[in-house]
């Protein structure tokens, strides 16, 4: 098992301990940073969610520098990223900070690519991650940070929502019509 793979890996055993945090009373007390008011579950929350996203950075940067891509990382990576921004979305429902259809169209896109990706998988064929796939990823990353950063419903957390949203439809879009050769 290569580095690239084995950071994917650390990014799955992070998801737990991430949701940890949520469910451990003496991180529930309020914190004020920067001005900012949180609590201490976001602010370790936000610790380890950040440093499992640098993860997918970090492996996907080494497995393109150091010719490591493999059909597992292929897999696994964006699975990995599933787990983690899922994660983060259902504690995001608990707190009343993201509704739960804008949830259900994240999940229902990736229960799409995921579908579409197992019948290429049944054929023999590996669809990678493309472009508009990863910059969904990127703003979803970027929406949790803000609202782990400050856990409130701003102007600016809110377009944050919204512009994951869109960008979640049309890159479910996009993998859907580049890929429909493989549901034939």
């Amino acid at each position: 098992m290569n580095i690239a793979n084995k950071l994917t890996i650390l990014r799955i055993v992070l998801v737990p301990f991430f949701i940890l945090c949520f469910y451990l009373a003496f991180l529930d007390e309020p914190l004020v940073v920067a001005g900012f008011e949180t609590t201490y579950a976001n602010a370790v929350a936000l610790l380890i969610f950040s440093a499992a996203a640098a993860t997918d950075w970090l492996d996907g940067y080494l497995a393109r520098k150091l010719d490591l891509i493999s059909d597992f990382g292929k897999f696994m990576d964006p699975l990995a990223d599933k787990m983690l921004t899922t994660a983060a979305f259902l504690v995001f429902i608990n707190q009343g900070l993201v509704a739960s259809w804008v949830v259900f169209i994240i999940l229902t896109r990736e229960f799409i690519v995921s579908g579409l990706r197992m019948t290429a998988a049944s054929k023999g064929v590996v669809i990678a991650a493309g472009w508009s796939g990863k910059f969904k990823t990127v703003l979803q990353f970027i929406a949790i940070i803000v609202l782990l950063a400050d856990p409130r419903l701003t102007v600016v957390n809110q377009v944050l929502i919204y512009a994951m949203t869109v960008a979640t439809v049309y890159s479910g879009g996009e993998y859907v019509l580049q890929n429909l050769k493989v549901l034939r």
